[in-house]
């Protein structure tokens, strides 16, 4: 098991109903994939660096878990069809 950090940028204009949901459904991801999830921050809506699908701001959330190594490329692919979110990053913390 290792530890990592995953890092979403939502969409700035999201209610915070439909962030908690996709978070709900991400955390199901890493559980099932025998993870778990030791801390949620909300970082808040921060100007990004460039413009993705013409957006200047995101939604900045980063959750720190502890999993597989296998896991990743799964949850990977799953952010994939979650079109709330514009960009994750997985990265382990060493």
């Amino acid at each position: 098991m290792r530890t990592y950090e995953i890092i979403m940028i939502f969409q700035p204009d999201l209610e915070e109903s439909v962030v908690n949901e996709v978070l709900e459904k991400v955390n199901g991801w890493i559980t099932a994939a025998g993870g778990t999830v030791d801390k949620t921050d909300m970082w808040g809506k921060k100007r990004m660096a460039y413009e993705i699908q013409k957006v200047r701001d995101g939604n900045y959330v980063m959750i720190t878990s502890t999993m597989p190594p296998t896991a990743t490329n799964e949850l990977t692919n799953n952010f994939r069809f979650v079109e709330p979110v514009m960009r994750s990053m997985i990265s382990v913390i060493e």
